[in-house]
């Protein structure tokens, strides 16, 4: 018996994309203390490799980064500011890549959540979600 993976759809990508939103909206400190975020952190890996992008292997570098810091315990703010602030830049940009319109736009608010995540951990003013929302009002 030999297994073969089952390529995830769209439907999934997108759903994993919200899922991360919705996760750095939060509070970061308190989701770095649920079981959970190691598995949300493979799954974005997963996601990205499956794309086979060589465009995007800084991404999946730094999400490997990110992953292995959170797991470690304690957490240094000012790295995973940085890994954060480079991951909101470089997944904006991979927005382009997405085949499907819906995707894409996922993708480009995964990318407003890190950076806007970035600046939480770096002590910025604002929340991640007024971040968002003024983002967002912006392109109305």
């Amino acid at each position: 018996m030999s297994f073969h993976k089952i390529p995830k759809d769209d439907t999934q990508h997108q759903n994993h994309l919200d899922g991360a939103v919705g996760i750095l909206t939060g509070n970061l400190q308190e989701e770095a203390t649920k079981s959970g975020l190691d598995n949300h952190f493979q799954r974005w890996i997963e996601d990205l490799k499956d794309v086979n992008n060589p465009e995007l292997h800084q991404i999946v570098v730094d999400m490997q980064a990110l992953k292995a810091h959170f797991g470690g315990g304690t957490i240094d703010k000012d790295l995973v500011g940085q890994l954060l602030s480079r991951l909101g830049t470089n997944t904006a940009k991979a927005a382009v890549f997405a085949e499907n319109p819906n995707t894409a736009q996922r993708v480009a608010n995964l990318g407003e959540a890190l950076s806007a995540a970035a600046k939480q951990m770096r002590g910025g003013q604002s929340s991640p979600e007024q971040d968002l929302q003024q983002n967002s009002s912006q392109k109305s």
